[in-house]
């Protein structure tokens, strides 16, 4: 069975490794979210797509979420000495990703050949694809001022209290060939456990008037009312948004048909039915590969 993940950099990357092992070769393609892309020392970053090929690969950092394991920053102390930006922390290794993708943009490649090229070349068994080859950026208001994502998330260690979200870009960009492919061929859509707001709602701007519900199913990024790492809960509420499962679910509503809950959260399964989907209670916390592949397993019904 064809699988599509739709994917920012955090749990949906780490449910990425886990479909990667339950499913045959060839049939994942991860759809990335690339509104966080942007430029640094004159290079095309793209944070969630690298997040998943890092992770695909056995590549990624696991102690401080970001990058490549083991990576060295002289690099970036060098930068720092000659006055340029460095809070933006690029590793050595980390780097060539960045320095070969730009090449080949600046050769006439789509992000999408770029990124598949990416895989291609660390010999992955799945295929990671951007969302869309224009560019699109995510914008906060924020008690401190507009910021893009990766001021905000970066720079400004996700502190502010964000007003508002906007998506430069989004109206007028177009998915990339490849993911409504992906998506029109999938015996299932995944809508991965990561942010709604910024990981999630983009790629579903894009893609959702291409999805079937009764082929996807979306995994609540919350449990317990809490997200296992990064801003989600805050910022949502920070909109005035509901942040508990139930509120993940209504976000989603007539984009999947089945919303997969974590089993601490079984008491709000009924609100979520009443919202027209059908519930799966699962583990869904992944402290580790083996937990991954146990879910992705549940999800795509192989146990």
């Amino acid at each position: 069975m064809k699988v599509v993940l739709l994917a920012g950099g955090t749990g949906a990357a780490k449910l990425a490794v886990g479909l990667q092992a339950a499913l045959p070769r060839g049939d994942l393609t991860v759809i990335a979210n690339t509104a966080d892309d942007r430029a640094f020392w004159g290079l095309h970053v793209s944070p969630d797509v690298d997040s998943v090929l890092f992770r695909l690969a056995g590549l990624f950092n696991e102690e401080s979420g970001f990058g490549i394991a083991g990576d060295s920053f002289e690099t970036l102390a060098m930068m720092r000495r000659l006055g340029e930006p460095a809070w933006f922390a690029l590793g050595d290794r980390d780097l060539a990703f960045h320095i070969l993708r730009s090449k080949l943009l600046a050769q006439g490649a789509r992000l999408t050949e770029a990124s598949l090229e990416l895989a291609r070349r660390l010999q992955l068994a799945s295929r990671v694809i951007p969302m869309s080859d224009d560019p699109v950026r995510t914008w906060f208001e924020t008690e401190r001022g507009a910021m893009e994502f990766q001021e905000y998330y970066v720079r400004q260690r996700a502190e502010p209290r964000v007003t508002a979200v906007s998506y430069a870009g989004l109206e007028v960009a177009a998915p990339a060939p490849e993911a409504v492919a992906a998506v029109r061929e999938a015996g299932l859509v995944v809508i991965g456990p990561s942010n709604p707001v910024v990981s999630v709602w983009p790629i579903l701007h894009l893609l959702g008037p291409r999805m079937v519900p009764e082929r996807t199913l979306a995994v609540s990024p919350t449990v317990g009312g809490q997200a296992l790492k990064g801003p989600t809960v805050e910022m949502m509420r920070g909109l005035g948004r509901d942040p508990s499962a139930t509120g993940v679910a209504r976000e989603y509503a007539g984009l999947a048909g089945t919303f997969v809950l974590d089993q601490t959260d079984a008491a709000e399964a009924s609100a979520i039915e009443a919202l027209g989907y059908a519930v799966r209670l699962e583990d869904t916390v992944m402290r580790s590969a083996r937990d991954a592949e146990r879910l992705a397993r549940a999800l795509i019904r192989l146990d």
